[in-house]
């Protein structure tokens, strides 16, 4: 029923979804406070756990008992308390402003609203729907004392690795396990061996007899972002620029990173997180704009633009609105590539936005009265993205991105663009009939002779900062040069881009709620809770080729590939699967282990870690990724292609109790049959 998925005078399924981390979503399913979740959602903190010693990630882990189970620094779940509407609030904060002064105008609203729930223990997050046309508070409570559980090894969590990414068949057992600890008062607390487990108001129960063609199912959870009401000139802009200027970026890093990290482990550690995250999306953006070729999406939202446009010549207030999509686009075209660049590229080496961070120290000097305060807050910040960055930084790697990446800024971005310091000082220092060994001799003088580096040599740089001295070392000058050109020249014709596209969204959307009014019209995704209800369905990708719904763990051993990168697989698990050691996890039907499946549920990035659930309200799998056939999803949902690869909830079972030996966590949950 509604009030089995949302309430908030009693114990629901919302209150057993939480936003894990950053940005995906786990679920409770003990009363013991357990989350699930993939295995990719966890990586960053099991990555940041590991040591060449004790490679959790690589050899995966099941703690014996809960002293065992291991505080994660840094990690945090959010589980929402309610949903209040505050559209009606908004306008009268915002009172019909526009561009930046709305801006200004809601961040205070938002800073209000979060004053007042912190007082009661809570966090406010207030987001657009339908393009601005509606504002809805999710009131979330914050758990800090997380600790790692249970993982499988790397090679069972991201079986497949960047080959099946985005692909079915599939059979990765993406999952990890971790538990939320409190004050002895069930409330949020710091780390403290005194916590308890956390005692929630609800808690999935678990179904293991498995899925057939036809049954129901239904994800909850927390999609990030898509963009379905995009116009016909923000899909060509994608297809034709934005795509494949990232995808050449992040296919270039992830050269240098993989080189790098194949040959030490440490480096591996280091870079495994973001490794996984950059290739997660350089993938995405391959597909996605191969799919969007594909199913002629410009067509689509063109033919839909001229359906509005006859709409609206009879509809006042409506009028004109793709004449001045058109004119935003046209205008804001030459600002777009170097805007990605600036992003992706520039931001890539970890010296370069280390560099960064002192640029805004730098305006902070130089106003008329500095704000000693603010400048001694701007320095501990910049203190302590340092240490982090010299824990997490390869020196090798990271001077190999610096290169790369000013190489590729340089030949990819139009020379009126350039900052002046190509020109003024890569060049003219040291050479340009080589560009390539111009920027790795640029790049050794600056990393040889930056301060940023030295331990020494940054704290004598730090003590006697100030707006004269600021920029003398050559990686601040050169981050300083690099961003001063993007700001003086770019900047702000990219955010009146956003303003004005903001301001016409939203007239789109009224006007489209005004056509279509009686139909169901959902908003955007916008990281916030969402379900989605479907049913285990197969599919046909192309004429002759049929997909089956499940995935075997016969499937698994015929990738199996001993020490292979992305197919290998641990020696136990090698010895079950081939003694066909399935015990209760086994599909009565099937007579095998079923690995994976696939449904037509609409899902998107932050639905990671989704719980798929029967139309009993029971765990049958969890979600973890898409397929290719359907990568065009987050702007133009396909119902015919789109599907959601599922770890059935046995094949994560098995694992935990026979590969991991975890059956004391197994005990705690709700299972059924």
């Amino acid at each position: 029923t509604a009030d089995d998925i949302y309430n908030v005078n009693k114990g629901c399924m919302k209150d057993a979804v939480l936003i894990f981390g950053g940005g995906c979503t786990g679920e409770i399913i003990s009363q013991e406070g357990l989350v699930l979740t993939n295995h990719h959602c966890g990586y960053d903190a099991i990555a940041g756990l590991s040591t060449v010693e004790k490679n959790y990630l690589m050899n995966g882990f099941a703690a014996a008992n809960r002293n065992e189970e291991i505080p994660c620094p840094g990690l945090s779940v959010r589980i929402l308390n309610r949903i209040e509407d505050v559209t009606a609030k908004v306008l009268k904060a915002t009172k019909k402003s526009k561009g930046e002064a709305f801006e200004k105008k809601m961040e205070a609203f938002m800073m209000k609203m979060e004053k007042e729930q912190k007082a009661l223990g809570f966090e406010a997050d207030i987001r657009a729907f339908y393009s601005g046309n509606q504002y809805l508070m999710m009131v979330y409570q914050r758990f800090s004392d997380i600790r790692l559980v249970a993982t499988p090894s790397e090679s069972l969590g991201k079986f497949g690795g960047d080959t099946d990414n985005w692909m079915w068949p599939r059979h990765t057992c993406d999952f990890s396990m971790f538990r939320i600890y409190t004050d002895n008062n069930n409330k949020p607390a710091a780390y403290s061996v005194n916590n308890r487990p956390f005692q929630p108001k609800y808690h999935f129960p678990i179904n293991i007899g498995g899925v057939k063609e036809g049954d129901f199912a239904m994800t909850f959870g927390y999609p990030g972002r898509t963009t379905r009401y995009l116009t016909s000139y923000g899909v060509d802009l994608a297809v034709n620029e934005s795509n494949p200027s990232v995808v050449k970026i992040r296919d270039k890093r992830l050269g240098i990173m993989r080189e790098e990290m194949n040959k030490d482990m440490a480096t591996e550690l280091k870079y495994a997180s973001s490794y996984a995250s950059i290739a997660n999306y350089w993938k995405y953006f391959i597909g996605q704009t191969e799919q969007l070729k594909r199913l002629n999406v410009v067509d689509t939202k063109k033919n839909q633009e001229r359906d509005f446009n006859n709409w609206a010549a009879e509809n006042k207030g409506f009028g004109g609105l793709f004449d001045k999509y058109k004119t935003l686009y046209d205008t804001f075209k030459r600002h777009n590539k170097i805007s990605i660049y600036q992003r992706e590229a520039f931001n890539a080496p970890a010296l370069n936005r280390l560099a960064g961070a002192f640029y805004s120290l730098k305006a902070l000097y130089a106003a008329a009265e500095p704000d000693t305060a603010k400048i001694n807050e701007a320095i501990k910040g910049i203190k302590g993205s340092r240490k982090r960055m010299m824990k997490a930084m390869d020196l090798t790697t990271d001077k190999r991105l610096f290169s790369a990446m000013g190489l590729m800024y340089y030949q990819d971005i139009p020379k009126e663009q350039h900052p002046t310091i190509f020109s003024g000082d890569v060049f003219k220092n040291y050479g340009s009939s080589d560009w390539s060994k111009t920027f790795d001799n640029y790049t050794e003088y600056v990393y040889n002779n930056t301060s940023l580096l030295n331990d020494t040599k940054f704290d004598e740089l730090m003590a006697g900062l100030n707006k004269e001295n600021l920029d003398k070392d050559p990686a601040i000058a050169y981050a300083f040069n690099v961003i001063s050109n993007y700001k003086t020249n770019h900047e702000a014709q990219a955010m009146a881009f956003n303003y004005d596209k903001f301001d016409l969204d939203k007239s789109f959307q009224a006007g489209l709620m005004k056509k279509n009014v009686g139909q169901m019209m959902y908003p955007d995704a916008n990281g916030t809770l969402r379900l989605s209800y479907g049913v285990v369905k197969a599919y046909q990708p192309k004429d002759a080729v049929a997909f089956n719904y499940f995935t075997t763990g016969e499937g698994l051993l015929e990738k199996y590939k001993a020490k292979d990168a992305e197919f290998d697989l641990p020696d136990n698990v090698v010895s079950l699967l081939r003694n066909k050691d399935y015990g209760v996890y086994a599909d009565k039907n099937a007579g095998t282990l079923i690995t994976c499946f696939i449904t037509n549920n609409d899902i998107t990035g932050g639905n990671s870690g989704s719980p798929v659930i029967n139309g009993r309200g029971e765990i049958i799998g969890c979600a973890f990724d898409g397929n290719w056939e359907a990568m065009s999803g987050d702007v133009s949902f396909d119902q015919k292609y789109k599907r959601t690869i599922v770890a059935d909830i046995r094949y994560i079972l098995w694992v935990l109790d026979k590969g991991l030996g975890g059956n004391r966590i197994i005990e705690e949950i709700t299972l059924r049959k």
